[in-house]
C-alpha cells in the first residue's frame, strides 16, 4: 500500500524520479509518434485543447491584405485608419515616404496592437506578419489585421464599425491626397488609361481666398460646387449624370486657370488639361475621355479656337473621314457617352463667348457661366494682402488706385505684375499708380485715335454717299432730257 513514506525526500532521489518519469513520457511520445498517425494525433491534440481550455467570449475577426489576387479594401482602409489611432503606448512604428508624398507615412509595425473604442466597445486589433513556408510555393509574407472583440457585438461589428472604419479611411485619403495634372504630352503613367494620360503633381498653390474676384461670385461659386458633391442621390433620382459643366470667359489674365486651380483644390479633384488639336477623331475623343477617373476636372481652354470643329449643319460631308464634330463633343458631354463616370466638373474657357456655337452654351453642357471680368477695387485689396501683405484700403493710395482702376480696363494679372516687382509697399504702390496713369493715358489716345479713325471712316462713307446720290441725281436728269429730246423728235417726225 502506497503511504507518504514511499515518497523520495532527498535532492538526488527527486531528481533520479523526474529522470525517470521524462524518460517514460519521451518514451510513450515516441511510441504514439511511430503508433498513431499524425491527423489522429493533431485530433486528439485539439480535443484535449478545448477540453482544458475555458470557453473565450471574445471572437477574432482576420482581415487578411489579399482575397485571391485581389487587394482587399478592408485591410487598406484598416491601415490608414489605425495611423490614426495610434497611441504614446506603442513601441515599433513603420516609416516610409514616396516620392509623390509630402509627409511621412507612419503604420505600426507587426505584433503591435492598439485598442480601439466604438460606441463603449473596446475593440483590440494587431497585425499579424507571417514568414513565407520554404517549403511551399508561396514565397511572399502573408500579411493580415485580427479584430478582437467580445462575441455578443458581432453584428454591431460587422454592420457599424467596420462601415465607419472605411469611411473614415476615405476622409482620411481625401485629406492627405495630393491633386495631380494629367496631360497626354507628360510622362505616361502605368496606372492611368493605360498609356493614355501622364501626371505631375498640381503645386499651383491657387484658392478661392488668394482669387482677386468679389466675394459674392467666390460665395456663389464654392456653394455651386458644394451642393454638386453632395447630390449623388439627387441626379440618380432625375436621372441626369452626375456631372457639372462651367463655362470661364472674359479676357487674358483675368484668373481663368487659376479659378480652376482652386477648384481642383477646393474639392481635391484631379484635373485632365485635354488639349483638342491633338484629337483627330469623335472615336480618339471617346477613348481619351472615357480614361479619366471619377471625382476629377475635364479642362479645355480656349474651346472657341482650339480645334476647328465644323457645325452640325454641315457635318454629314465630313462624317466619312471621322474627323472630330461638334456634335461628337456634345455627345460626350451631354449625350449617352456622358453618364460613363461619376462626380465630374467639366470646364470650358474661351476669350470670345460670342463665338461659341449656342449648342454649346446651353444648360446640361455649360450651367454655370462665370464672366471673368477686368479688376475691381475689390480684386486689388485680395492682391495688396497676397502680395505686400498690406490691406489695400489702409494705404495712403488706396483711394487714387481704386478710383484709377474702376475707371479703366485692366486686369488682374497686370496688377500683380506691377506688385511683384518690390517687396516695399511704398515703392511697390506707388510704381503701380505711375503704372495705372500711363495706361489710361494710352487707352484714352487709343480711344481718341479710334474715334478720329471712325470720324474719318463716317465722313469718307458721307462724302461718298453724297457722291453717290449727286450721281444718281445726275443720271436721273440726264434720263429727263434725253426723254424730252426723244419726246420733240418724234413730234417733228409727224
Amino acid at each position: 500500500m502506497f503511504s507518504l513514506n514511499d515518497i523520495p525526500t532527498s535532492p538526488a532521489a527527486l531528481f533520479t524520479a523526474y529522470a525517470s518519469f521524462s524518460a517514460s513520457m519521451m518514451l510513450m511520445r515516441s511510441m504514439a509518434n511511430e503508433l498513431i498517425p499524425t491527423e489522429l494525433r493533431n485530433y486528439l491534440t485539439s480535443a484535449l485543447r478545448f477540453l482544458f481550455t475555458p470557453l473565450s467570449s471574445d471572437l477574432t475577426l482576420l482581415i487578411d491584405e489579399t482575397t485571391g489576387m485581389i487587394r482587399n479594401q478592408v485591410f487598406d482602409a484598416a491601415e490608414v485608419y489605425l495611423r490614426t489611432k495610434i497611441s504614446p503606448n506603442t513601441e515599433r512604428l513603420r516609416i516610409s515616404k514616396t516620392p509623390r508624398q509630402k509627409a511621412l507615412t507612419v503604420a505600426i509595425d507587426k505584433g503591435e496592437e492598439i485598442i480601439d473604442t466604438f460606441q463603449n466597445i473596446s475593440i483590440k486589433w494587431r497585425f499579424v506578419c507571417t514568414e513565407p513556408d520554404k517549403n511551399s510555393h508561396h514565397s511572399r509574407e502573408t500579411r493580415n489585421f485580427e479584430v478582437t472583440f467580445n462575441k455578443k457585438f458581432k453584428d454591431k461589428i460587422l454592420d457599424s464599425y467596420l462601415p465607419y472604419v472605411l469611411a473614415r479611411a476615405n476622409a482620411v485619403r481625401e485629406e492627405e491626397k495630393v491633386v495631380k495634372l494629367y496631360n497626354r504630352e507628360c510622362p505616361y503613367d502605368d496606372d492611368q488609361g493605360g498609356g493614355m494620360w501622364g501626371s505631375v503633381n498640381l503645386e499651383h498653390p491657387a484658392t478661392f481666398e488668394t482669387l482677386a474676384m468679389e466675394p459674392e461670385l467666390k460665395m456663389a461659386i464654392i456653394g455651386d460646387l458644394d451642393r454638386f458633391v453632395r447630390r449623388r442621390e439627387f441626379y440618380k433620382k432625375v436621372g441626369k449624370a452626375w456631372k457639372r459643366g462651367f463655362l470661364l470667359y472674359g479676357p487674358p489674365g483675368t484668373g481663368k486657370s487659376s479659378l480652376i486651380a482652386a477648384m481642383a483644390n477646393y474639392l481635391k479633384f484631379d484635373i485632365y488639361d485635354l488639349e483638342l488639336t491633338s484629337i483627330y477623331s469623335n472615336s480618339d475623343l471617346r477613348r481619351v475621355l472615357l480614361s479619366t477617373t471619377n471625382r476629377s476636372i475635364l479642362v479645355i481652354e480656349d474651346i472657341d479656337c482650339s480645334v476647328e470643329m465644323q457645325n452640325r449643319n454641315s457635318e454629314e460631308q465630313f462624317e466619312a473621314s471621322n474627323r472630330l464634330t461638334l456634335s461628337g463633343l456634345l455627345n460626350f458631354i451631354d449625350g449617352l457617352w456622358s453618364s460613363c463616370g461619376d462626380e465630374r466638373v467639366i470646364v470650358f474657357t474661351t476669350n470670345n463667348k460670342d463665338r461659341l456655337d449656342p449648342a454649346l452654351l446651353r444648360p446640361g453642357r455649360m450651367d454655370v457661366h462665370i464672366n471673368m471680368s477686368y479688376c475691381t477695387s475689390n480684386g486689388f485689396r485680395i492682391l495688396a494682402a497676397n502680395y505686400l501683405g498690406v490691406g489695400g484700403n489702409h494705404h495712403r493710395l488706396s483711394g487714387e488706385i481704386e478710383s484709377l482702376i474702376e475707371s479703366m480696363e485692366v486686369t488682374p494679372a497686370e496688377i500683380a505684375e506691377e506688385l511683384m516687382k518690390s517687396d516695399d509697399v511704398d515703392f511697390a504702390l506707388e510704381g503701380l499708380v505711375e503704372f495705372l496713369k500711363r495706361k489710361k493715358v494710352e487707352m484714352n489716345e487709343k480711344k481718341m485715335l479710334e474715334e478720329n479713325n471712325k470720324s474719318e471712316v463716317d465722313h469718307q462713307e458721307t462724302l461718298a454717299e453724297e457722291a453717290a446720290a449727286a450721281q444718281t441725281q445726275k443720271a436721273k436728269k440726264h434720263k429727263i432730257e434725253d426723254n424730252d429730246v426723244r419726246r420733240i423728235m418724234r413730234n417733228n417726225t409727224r
